[in-house]
């Protein structure tokens, strides 16, 4: 079973991140044949500052690595050090109907939410299938919102199949069905353009400062509270104990439940909870050499397996003559 997944390099990286997709992807190390990466030309659809794109990469390779990832047991690289993906996007491009990535509701709301306009951020869709697709991928963890983009990348797949003969492997997508939605300080999804995010690896005042920043209703401590409506607890979810998270659930329901002390535990759980991962992010980003050699030979073991598929679909479309 071949699963792939990406995270860009766009900003720090966050619990959503982690329990989205990240978390997934380093428990399949074992029984899989992982394939993880990095992807900066994703990233630039929002990113146009050289130092925080690189700098942001070689952080992202840090935090995997911290969190985990084991590059001798899955192939981890960087998208940009694979030039292959480029050509097939392009070669998929030319078969991908304008209804099929109009309808991708990303482009909409990124747009919605502040960021420029640009074809790279339109054809976002056509990237991503790309990437799937160069590495017979057979299934891809993705958040809910990656959901229709998954969909477009198995559209192309079998439009080209039918075209041009087999040639490339359907994806399923593999949605955490607890997690596909990790909250924000607002209650939205966390994400990056929202600004709602708890990075993993903030601590101190700057974490409590987030924490604290969760936002909740003003209903009184001694009364009642929904705690499946209440963004506070979702999160608690991700960290306590199901005894604790039952002892807090039952404050909720029968009042009790104290937003400001249910926030000091969460930011207590959410500290100790990377706090190994803390420290071995900053031995990573303290031999940036190693960083990058680790990156260049997963990119050397994911060039052998896109070059194979490449050169599958020039021979299918008539590129090799």
């Amino acid at each position: 079973m071949k699963i792939l997944s990406g995270i860009q390099p766009s900003g720090q990286l966050h619990i959503g991140n982690y329990f989205g997709m990240m978390q997934t992807m380093i428990s399949q190390m074992e029984s899989s044949d992982l394939y993880v990466f990095i992807v900066d030309l994703h990233a630039m659809t929002s990113v146009h500052d050289r130092n925080r794109l690189a700098n942001g990469t070689l952080e992202a390779a840090a935090d995997f690595l911290a969190l985990g990832l084991d590059p001798e047991r899955c192939t981890f690289w960087v998208q940009s050090d694979v030039p292959e993906v480029c050509e097939l996007t392009w070669i998929l491009s030319t078969i991908a109907p304008m209804g099929l990535v109009e309808r991708c509701h990303s482009y909409k709301d990124k747009i919605a939410n502040g960021i420029e306009p640009s074809h790279g951020l339109f054809s976002y869709p056509i990237l991503m299938a790309a990437d799937i697709l160069l590495y017979q991928a057979d299934q891809v963890p993705v958040g809910q919102d990656q959901k229709q983009h998954l969909e477009v990348a198995r559209d192309l797949a079998q439009k080209f199949n039918n075209i041009f003969g087999e040639t490339f492997v359907v994806p399923d997508p593999v949605i955490n069905k607890v997690m596909a939605t990790v909250p924000g300080l607002d209650g939205r999804k966390m994400s990056k353009s929202y600004g709602n995010t708890i990075p993993i690896f903030l601590e101190g005042k700057a974490l409590k400062k987030r924490v604290m920043a969760i936002e909740t209703d003003a209903t009184l401590v001694e009364d009642p509270k929904d705690p499946d409506k209440c963004n506070l607890f979702a999160m608690l979810k991700l960290f306590a104990t199901p005894g604790r998270l039952q002892e807090v659930r039952d404050l909720y329901v029968n009042g009790g439940a104290a937003y400001g002390y249910i926030k000091l535990e969460l930011l207590e759980l959410i500290s100790d909870y990377f706090a190994e991962a803390r420290r071995k992010k900053a031995e990573f980003l303290a031999d940036p050499a190693m960083l990058r050699e680790i990156l260049k030979k997963g990119a050397d073991k994911a060039r052998v397996k896109a070059m194979v598929t490449l050169d599958l679909v020039r021979e299918r479309v008539g590129l090799k003559y």
